[in-house]
């Protein structure tokens, strides 16, 4: 592994560093930016989104011709770490840039790309992910929402079912949907994406309110919606396909949710209360986050070093996900617990600066199931890395029918 950057990539970080010291403000030690609303949030994501694609840095690995920079994956990573020591607002582009547009690049028609790529880049057109539903969560394999062709005359389709923990459904303006459209095939054939319109008649949006407050994810429910038959991305029954070229960008960038100096601020909090530094069992809870997280970025810099070189990083970065819930978990229940009866308290109550514990304490929980559940993860760890004797896999040789009858 290569921890430095090459003569190359020290004057690109350069470079970034430079662009954004005219374009945001520095943070202040310890601050967290808060919005009044998502909506705020989502207003403001789409101005700084903007900016960088005006200026080259939207999407940095994109083909020039795309609006990108034609850079490579290590410039986009080495630009997010110099982006995180900047006010700027968290994005919520992520799913658009790094999942549904990739798969619309691969298999979406040339028109479909004319059309719709530059406005996702430029922050004008926001994009969701419509996958996960109430029976199929982590094995999407076993999705219901089914698309059948029109018996009426039109080019088309109607899709029926329900979506669900669809982030920012209720402000995006496009989305892409799975779909079952043979029931006779196995389950993960016979499945069809289209993407739709999020204002087409039929579809109908509900968002859920999580334990802190917010309102990101959504149901979506599909109440007869037609589709044309040219909103359909890849062909019939490869929509398995166009779906795991978006969980396979999911899955290179899920692990790398750590805040920078994480440890180092938590040592910093136990050094200013005196009675912590002679605490053992304080000390040895940091000692245990330090080698988490000094574990976590060498696997990164290996899966980095991997993408520098141009290859492809290993599983490192699926483990990856597992170890980053696990220390924020830990992190905040230390801070918390250092903190005595006012770790309970919330950052409305607390402090502004109270505000990003709290959002890692929640954030921390849905890690565990973004990207594939921790257990779903260590199972493919240890079939596919380890070697390990598969589960017993009962839907074998079955199609979706049998599966869904039994």
């Amino acid at each position: 592994m290569d921890f430095k950057d090459t003569p190359e990539e020290a004057i690109f970080r350069t470079e970034c560093a430079q662009w954004l010291a005219t374009h945001a403000t520095p943070k202040s030690a310890g601050q967290h930016q808060t919005f009044d609303s998502l909506a705020e949030r989502i207003s403001a994501s789409r101005a700084w989104q903007a900016t960088k694609a005006a200026n080259g840095f939207g999407a940095i690995t994109w083909p020039k011709a795309l609006g990108g920079r034609g850079g490579s994956p290590i410039q986009e990573v080495i630009f997010r770490e110099e982006e995180a020591k900047y006010n700027v607002p968290a994005s919520v582009f992520n799913v658009s840039l790094g999942m549904v547009i990739p798969s619309l690049l691969v298999h979406g028609s040339d028109e479909v790309r004319a059309r719709y790529v530059a406005p996702a880049l430029q922050g004008k057109e926001l994009w969701c992910q419509l996958l996960s539903e109430p029976n199929a969560g982590s094995d999407l394999g076993m999705i219901r929402t089914q698309a059948k062709r029109c018996e009426d005359g039109r080019d088309g389709w109607i899709i029926s079912g329900q979506k669900v923990w669809t982030s920012f459904a209720q402000f995006a303006e496009f989305g892409m949907v799975l779909t079952r459209t043979d029931p006779d095939q196995a389950k993960f054939a016979g499945m069809t994406s289209f993407f739709v319109d999020m204002q087409t008649p039929g579809i109908e949006i509900r968002p859920i309110r999580q334990a802190n407050g917010q309102e990101e994810f959504n149901e979506v429910f599909f109440n007869d919606v037609y589709v044309p038959d040219e909103q359909r991305v890849g062909d019939i029954g490869n929509g398995w396909r166009v779906t795991m070229t978006a969980l396979m960008n999911e899955r290179l960038s899920i692990g790398g949710v750590l805040p920078a100096d994480l440890w180092q601020k938590l040592a910093r909090n136990i050094q200013s209360q005196h009675r912590a530094v002679n605490d053992q069992s304080i000390l040895n809870r940091l000692n245990e986050i330090y080698i988490h997280a000094h574990g976590l970025w060498l696997m990164q810099c290996r899966g980095l070093t991997a993408l520098g070189q141009g290859k492809e990083p290993g599983p490192e970065l699926s483990v990856a996900k597992i170890i980053a819930a696990k220390t924020l978990s830990d992190y905040c229940e230390l801070m918390m617990d250092l903190e005595g009866s006012k770790g309970l308290l919330s950052a409305a109550e607390h402090g502004s600066h109270w505000q990003l514990i709290e959002d890692l304490w929640y954030g921390a929980a849905g890690i565990r199931i973004a990207g594939g559940t921790d257990e779903i993860v260590k199972n493919n760890v240890g079939e596919r890395v380890l070697g390990l004797p598969p589960e017993p896999r009962l839907d074998k040789g079955k199609t979706f029918r049998e599966l869904v009858s039994n």
